[in-house]
């Protein structure tokens, strides 16, 4: 499911219309307004954030400069742009990991939100930031809380503190101890939630801030629950002067107002974004390209960051090299499906390209399916795969076999395989000339 899915498609709608249009006149403006203010309530923004929101843009839009220009409706977008990045907080607001180490991460929230899972996201991040991380588990009162996070920590591979059931307040100086000591770059607290406030659970934060002081107090935000989420989160600031927010499961909900409504009711930034259930999806939250990603216009700087992770430089050089010399094989189909993997949701990095979903609609692409050819192509031998030619009906019956597959789809997949490889002589051929490849 694509990141703000519904707002997307209405507001694309709504500006599909303007483009159309030579000219606009305040009647159409305003029309296009209540639109796009309805679409930000479908989209479980708050109601107030919405209503300035659109006096903002309003403002704006009818400008002289809009009103006489050859393009108006490409002038509205971009003023709805800008202020979405606004909305989000203008900058990256990154971690504050300053300060003689351990740099120390507070992580706080209701029981539910998927505080723990995020723990082990942001060690996984931060570990591919080159820093040495420790998890702390502080959450003594839901049941296998503990065991979860020795879970995480070890899908991770990073250490988890742990000392029962006593004190969280304890624990937690312990492990900070424990960090110096070992040359520890950072410590996430996984701290104790609740299914509601209460002042127990405040207290005890409270006095955890106090006693580890940590650079930063990040609040976990369910983008599922809505605008309860930002009301908790506002409450959460009030006591403990949060330093920043996480939002969850922001991948699963067609809404997503809550990334659009928090900044402007907290006053505190959003400083990462889940966007997935791998423990690599969580990416440090950009308002400018989340902006471009409502829009439908892509995020093209994300999508590099990602494929710089997955893929080093020397395989993305001999895999270009492959597709100009037509001699890409089974072999380089199946690192492409392992980078992919590597890189995240496929549905959510096709929003990364620009125009993309436009031309393709609401066709998602079936993970289940890329696994099939995944098992079809490592049921083949070596040969096989470096030379698909040579594949005929016993080796598909016996690929298939061995696959959980049909022949069909054995078929099915080395007709892919060869109208791509096609595609990719074209391309590299370039009329006598060699291209470089847009990655």
């Amino acid at each position: 499911m694509a990141i703000f899915e519904g707002l997307s498609q209405r507001l694309n709608h709504i500006f599909s219309k303007m483009t159309q249009r030579g000219k606009l006149t305040e009647l159409e403006i305003n029309q296009a307004m209540r639109e796009i203010r309805v679409a930000l309530l479908e989209a479980d923004v708050n109601f107030a954030v919405a209503k300035k929101f659109i006096a903002d843009v309003s403002e704006k839009a009818k400008g002289e400069e809009v009103m006489k220009s050859l393009t108006p409706g490409q002038q509205v977008i971009k003023i709805v742009r800008d202020e979405l990045v606004n909305l989000m907080g203008s900058t990256q607001a990154k971690l504050d990991l300053t300060g003689t180490p351990p740099s120390i991460i507070m992580m706080c929230g209701l029981q539910g939100a998927g505080k723990t899972t995020l723990c082990g996201k942001l060690a996984s991040y931060l570990k591919s930031q080159g820093k040495k991380v420790l998890l702390v588990a502080c959450d003594i009162y839901r049941n296998a809380a503990i065991d979860q996070l020795k879970i995480v920590g070890k899908s991770v591979n990073v250490e988890v503190f742990e000392r029962g059931t006593q004190d969280p307040i304890k624990t937690a100086l312990q492990a900070v101890d424990y960090a110096k000591k070992s040359n520890l770059d950072v410590v996430i607290l996984d701290t104790a939630g609740r299914l509601h406030i209460d002042e127990q659970m405040m207290d005890e934060l409270k006095r955890m801030k106090s006693a580890v002081n940590p650079n930063e107090i990040l609040f976990t935000i369910d983008a599922m629950i809505g605008q309860d989420s930002v009301t908790v989160a506002k409450e959460f600031d009030e006591k403990l002067d949060i330093t920043g927010i996480v939002v969850t499961k922001l991948d699963g909900d067609t809404r997503g107002g809550v990334a659009l409504s928090v900044k402007a009711v907290t006053g505190k930034p959003i400083k990462f974004c889940g966007v997935g259930e791998k423990m690599g999806d969580l990416e440090p939250f950009h308002p400018d390209r989340m902006a471009s990603r409502i829009l439908g216009m892509g995020d093209v700087l994300t999508l590099i960051e990602k494929a710089q992770t997955a893929v080093d430089e020397q395989e993305m050089q001999r895999l270009q090299k492959t597709f100009r010399e037509n001699s890409f094989t089974l072999q380089d189909y199946l690192q492409q499906i392992e980078n992919l993997n590597k890189m995240g949701d496929i549905n959510a990095l096709m929003d990364m390209i620009p125009g993309l979903r436009g031309k393709m609609g609401n066709v998602s692409i079936d993970e289940h399916e890329i696994a099939k050819n995944k098992a079809m192509i490592q049921s083949m031998t070596p040969e096989e795969r470096f030379n698909p030619d040579i594949i005929k009906a016993g080796q598909k019956k016996r690929i298939a076999a061995g696959s959980g597959t049909t022949i069909q789809e054995v078929n099915t997949l080395l007709k892919q395989f060869n109208q791509s490889k096609e595609l990719m002589r074209q391309y590299g051929a370039g009329k006598g000339k060699k291209k470089k490849f847009p990655f």
